[in-house]
């Protein structure tokens, strides 16, 4: 079987690589990345060692992707993954939309032309904002849980988390919005072209190698920060660090992309649809996640800066039941495996800051 990854120089399309030919030594694994991410390049020489082919080009380009040999399936990890894309003043709108959506309408030809399988790894950030912002939460060990006694809580909302059937009505940011249309995209071409199409919304991803940039790294960001004594700010809400995130280990999508792209199920249009995460179990705030640095490290002062920004929510988990419900997955990697391994790599690579985020 012949895999075709984007992305695949970026930490979640590497780590993704690997972990895929860790589970299956015959895959033969092809892969596309533009190296415009600071970091990307480090991971291109111990893919091309597993005998991973690379290319250097860019997925807005069709004609990058005219000599992509036949392939079996595509998994599209390539996306500017930052909620503030286009809209912080130091990133292009255009770019945004044509990375994200653009991109994505050329790799659904290539699947259309190749009768390839296509799964989208997608993000909770196509959930509506509205509702999550004006969640109602208590503080509870310094960190944010939904208040269902303040009254009902947001249809699709529990303490497990956010599933599948919240709604993603805008706004959800450029960035949740170009991933949301990408998704209706991708299913509308399986349907209309006959190819396998999975979308996974995934959760926070972290694990040792992740670039270093609070806008799409954040644990690896505040870890690395911590560790150096960079300044560090709690910022929104009660400028207290109590907003709370999941993460999970990219490695362990593996098992569960492998049976998607090998699946020839027909799934009903909700059930292709998943959330990835690793739940409430994996879920910390800030000030949590500084406890631990802390304890690791030794204590470093972090700021309070209460102002909100765009798109900031308190707290955003994914429950992932039903994954484990339709495929039986669930993640193999927790909480503190990650942070330790991020700590790990940090430790090992004192520079790391500057060469995944030196601007």
């Amino acid at each position: 079987m012949r895999v075709f990854i984007t992305g695949i120089c970026g930490f979640v399309g590497s780590t993704l690589a690997k972990a895929l030919l860790a589970h299956r030594a015959d895959l033969e694994i092809l892969g596309i990345d533009n190296f415009i991410r600071p970091g990307s390049e480090t991971n291109r020489d111990e893919l091309k060692a597993l005998g991973i082919k690379l290319l250097h080009g860019d997925i807005r380009s069709s004609s990058d992707l005219e000599a992509i040999p036949p392939i079996d399936a595509v998994i599209d990890a390539a996306a500017n993954p930052s909620v503030l894309a286009g809209v912080d003043g130091k990133t292009s709108s255009r770019q945004l939309i044509e990375h994200n959506l653009l991109g994505t309408i050329n790799l659904l030809e290539l699947c259309k032309a190749r009768q390839a399988a296509f799964v989208l790894l997608s993000t909770s950030r196509v959930y509506s904002i509205p509702p999550l912002a004006n969640l109602a939460v208590k503080i509870e060990n310094d960190a944010f849980l939904p208040d269902p006694s303040s009254g009902m809580l947001p249809p699709g909302l529990t303490s497990a988390g956010v599933d599948e059937t919240f709604s993603t009505q805008p706004p959800v940011s450029l960035y949740g919005s170009t991933k949301l249309a990408s998704e209706m995209l991708a299913l509308e071409y399986g349907e209309s072209f006959g190819f396998q199409v999975f979308i996974n919304r995934c959760g926070v991803m972290a694990g040792a190698g992740q670039f270093g940039r609070p806008d799409q790294g954040i644990f690896a960001y505040w870890i690395n920060s911590h560790l150096r004594r960079r300044p560090l700010g709690y910022i929104g809400f009660d400028g207290q660090g109590h907003q709370v995130r999941d993460c999970l280990h990219p490695r362990d999508l593996s098992p569960l992309v492998l049976d998607q792209i090998l699946s020839a199920q027909k799934f009903p249009t909700a059930d292709r649809i998943i959330n990835l995460s690793g739940g409430a179990e994996s879920a910390m705030s800030l000030r949590q996640l500084t406890a631990w640095c802390d304890e690791r490290f030794g204590r470093h002062e972090v700021a309070s800066k209460p102002e909100n920004r765009p798109f900031d929510i308190p707290w955003m988990v994914l429950d992932p039941a039903k994954a484990k419900t339709l495929w039986n997955w669930h993640p193999a990697t927790n909480r503190n495996q990650i942070l330790d391994e991020i700590a790990r790599h940090a430790e090992e690579n004192p520079d790391w800051l500057e060469i995944s985020a030196p601007f």
